[in-house]
């Protein structure tokens, strides 16, 4: 029997993606880099992942007597080949990834992250519509029909599909409500319309959670309650929030999650007009199991 090292490192890969992208799965860490509506998807490529391995192992090993005969136009690889600059750069560039995908653990988006991306209050209130237009477009852009077969596969990773009918009463219990609720899977959509039209909302009670955010020049008594809102992986992360006044704001720290009751203000930061929380009573909590927000999705046909 012939061993083939370059197959036996080829297969190596394989086994390690699969078995790291299994890992995430199993742990939910999965979360932490992809939207859960492409859950299914990164699923049936750890499938495939192991299913490449299965038909690479039977390449490590060959029978000593086998022979095959190739002509000089042979452009393929027998696992023997001599190593070269090219073949070593090759398989680092593939190493890599799943190397530091086991060294650096998973880490949720923090303030630091949050500084660098820029934050979305007070720019001429566009990020509203952008919310919203960005939701609709990925409703389109899906096609999602409720009673497909496949809508079972699509939805269930993601609670964030709601029917038409679902939606619009979610809605209009923003609308009507004493007390705004900000629930994770509506929250990028009540942002939206919040902070598009402040004075609509203006002396409601409202009620969410989130993590510390401050920019530079805030004034003592300011923060920003703030969520990421990824719409397809962490790449394309956002964040979102609401800026927050009270007497101590100064003594709590970035990144610490807190739940807040309090009462919408008309304001102005940059000089843009803006909806402004007044505290009534704020408590550290930690950090959710699902710490981001994802746009809602309406399911066509009900």
């Amino acid at each position: 029997m012939i061993f083939h090292f370059q197959h036996f490192l080829k297969a190596l890969l394989l086994g390690l993606f699969t078995l790291y992208f299994a890992n995430l799965h199993l742990t939910g860490d999965i979360s932490k880099y992809i939207n859960p509506k492409y859950d299914f998807m990164s699923k049936m490529a750890a499938i495939l992942f192991f299913i490449l391995l299965l038909i690479q192992i039977t390449r490590i090993w060959s029978e000593k007597h086998s022979h095959h005969t190739c002509s000089h136009n042979c452009d393929h690889d027998h696992g023997n080949s001599h190593w070269n600059l090219k073949r070593i750069v090759g398989y680092s560039i593939v190493a890599f990834p799943i190397i530091t995908g086991f060294m650096i653990p998973p880490a949720t988006l923090d303030a630091s992250i949050a500084a660098n991306k820029g934050f979305l209050v007070g720019k001429e209130n566009s990020q509203g519509s952008f919310l919203m237009e960005g939701a609709e477009s990925l409703v389109e852009k899906e096609h999602i029909d409720i009673y497909s077969s496949d809508v079972d596969d699509i939805a269930l990773p993601n609670e964030n599909y709601l029917s038409e009918s679902e939606y619009d009463e979610r809605f209009r219990l923003l609308q009507e409500s004493e007390t705004i609720e900000m629930a994770d899977d509506m929250f990028s959509t009540y942002y939206g319309e919040i902070n598009d039209n402040p004075k609509t909302y203006a002396g409601k009670k409202i009620k969410l959670s989130g993590f510390v955010f401050k920019e530079k020049g805030f004034e003592s008594n300011q923060l920003v309650i703030s969520r990421f809102l990824i719409t397809h992986c962490i790449a394309d992360a956002s964040i979102i929030g609401f800026l927050t006044e009270f007497d101590g704001a100064d003594t709590i720290q970035e990144d610490t999650w807190v739940e807040i009751d309090g009462v919408i203000e008309v304001g102005s930061y940059d000089g843009y007009e803006l909806p402004i929380l007044k505290v009534t009573s704020l408590s550290v909590i930690d950090e959710p199991s699902e710490p981001y927000i994802y746009p809602v999705l309406k399911l066509l046909g009900n």
